[in-house]
């Protein structure tokens, strides 16, 4: 089953989560503020997505901004960053959706479409 990991007050992650139910995908909703992805997910979800780590981050968030990780992040390691990342779901890019060998980060409805049709 896939997990559907979303701020219920996004308005991205509600599109995206009407797809899914448009599309009839199943699914299992998480709310990242409720229960903010752990570390050893996060590192699991980089390696099975084949993304750059920084796709993760939340980069329109205001924590992101007023942490002004755009200029800390690059001399960050990447155990740093993931630890990071796990501190807050707000520092999360969402939605996310996570299945056993794919990672989708964000809303694209391209994307998902060929990912999962």
């Amino acid at each position: 089953m896939l997990k559907f990991i979303c701020y219920p007050k996004c308005t991205t992650c509600r599109k995206a989560q009407k797809w899914l139910d448009d599309n009839g995908v199943e699914y299992e909703l998480r709310d990242i503020k409720e229960d903010n992805p752990k570390f050893s997910e996060l590192e699991k979800w980089y390696k099975i997505s084949g993304l750059p780590l920084k796709r993760f981050f939340n980069t329109s968030g205001l924590l992101y901004r007023s942490m002004e990780l755009k200029d800390k992040l690059p001399s960050m390691s990447e155990e740093e960053q993931l630890k990071l990342l796990a501190s807050d779901g707000m520092l999360v890019k969402r939605p996310m959706l996570v299945g056993d060998d794919m990672v989708l980060v964000g809303f694209k409805e391209s994307e998902w479409s060929e990912k999962l049709k």
